[in-house]
């Protein structure tokens, strides 16, 4: 039986997802419904990408396109999406928020009769699709909300799979396991299998401290931007079922959003400034305005690599108690993005195998 599940917040939830989908169902046939909806450093186009930003696109339904990997966004847009497609063992549907909570519901309400499932599994790493919408921390509410509010329009049954709470740097874990119940599964290291090559390249960190913890990597973990470590406990390789009746009592920016029936992402944004009191669209916006964060050149991998000790000292006396980081946080804290980053992890694997706590870099040599 196929199954149908959705990545919640666009961009790396597609691998997190796919790694909960083999926990779950093995190697049951999947269709995972994503939106293109990325960092700057993969597209510097803020917001999400539709149809019209993408080349060789299939029909799924009337209303999903199926990004396979043939397709590529239209530059200067980007999307990891169809690398994705060609290295994950699922079907990836393009979701388009655009039409607000009317359009996607009639997208997921499609996907879910055309697969004759009985429910859809909504699937978000880190958990602030939980967030009540005041959380001090959190960042980027509205993708997972305006899923949640569209399942419930689209009157298709669905689930929440919350994996890893706190591992997206939003809201913490010990914010979300009060009210997350006790209905979950425990990842492992073989569930991680069918994703673990993708980290090669793909700069998500949240699915990448999921697939540590599942791994039973313990400890804390530097990532980049936030001045604080994620600890990544027995909590983090968890996956939490929560009905989405639930989630709607509790994300209160997805219950107006489904009260209202917004028709357009504007709308949404806009109801995003009510309730949780910022746009991280208009964020977005700004910081798409700031100079382009493009790869350094190759030949500065050698410099970085030169200056890797010393920028291990000044991290480890700023988080002396951090075990590992991401390699995203190794390359950007270096100056590297793009191509030079992606460079600068395989030497570091290659030359410093034994700090290679895969999928993260560890902070000491272990003995």
């Amino acid at each position: 039986m196929t199954q149908l599940l959705i990545a919640a917040g666009g961009g790396g939830d597609v691998i997190g997802t796919t790694l909960v989908h083999h926990a779950l169902h093995g190697d049951e046939p999947a269709v995972v419904l994503s939106y293109s909806w990325e960092r700057l450093v993969v597209d510097p186009i803020p917001g999400p990408r539709a149809e019209q930003d993408f080349a060789g696109l299939r029909p799924l339904t009337p209303r999903v396109s199926q990004i396979t990997a043939t397709s590529s966004a239209i530059a200067p847009a980007g999307s990891t999406l169809p690398r994705l497609a060609a290295e994950l063992p699922v079907t990836l549907g393009l979701l388009n928020p655009y039409g607000g909570v009317l359009h996607l519901a009639d997208q997921i309400a499609q996907a879910a009769e055309k697969y004759a499932v009985d429910a859809v599994t909504v699937v978000d790493v880190g958990g602030d699709v939980f967030a009540r919408g005041d959380e001090p921390t959190l960042l980027s509410p509205l993708p997972d909300a305006l899923v949640i509010a569209a399942c419930a329009t689209a009157g298709v049954p669905a689930d929440l799979r919350l994996a890893g709470p706190g591992l997206d740097c939003e809201v913490p874990e010990q914010d979300l396991l009060p009210d997350a119940g006790t209905d979950y599964v425990t990842l492992t290291a073989s569930d991680t299998r069918k994703v673990e090559h993708i980290f090669d390249w793909h700069p998500s960190e949240a699915s990448a401290l999921l697939a540590a913890a599942a791994r039973g990597l313990r400890g804390g973990c530097v990532v980049r931007d936030t001045g604080r470590p994620v600890v990544l406990t027995d909590a983090g390789a968890r996956v939490y079922r929560i009905p989405t009746d639930r989630v709607l009592e509790r994300n209160r920016l997805a219950h107006a959003l489904y009260v209202r029936g917004v028709g357009t992402l504007d709308a949404a944004e806009q109801v995003s400034r009510e309730v949780c009191g910022f746009s991280e669209l208009q964020r977005e916006r700004e910081r798409s305005l700031r100079p382009p964060e493009t790869g350094s050149p190759t030949g500065s991998v050698d410099e970085a690599l030169h200056d890797l000790d010393l920028w291990l000292e000044k991290l480890r006396a700023a988080a002396p108690r951090a075990r590992y980081a991401t390699f995203r946080c190794v390359a950007e804290g270096l100056g590297l993005t793009g191509a030079a980053a992606r460079t600068l992890r395989a030497r570091i694997v290659a030359e410093r195998p034994r700090q290679y706590a895969a999928p993260l870099f560890s902070l000491s040599v272990p003995d």
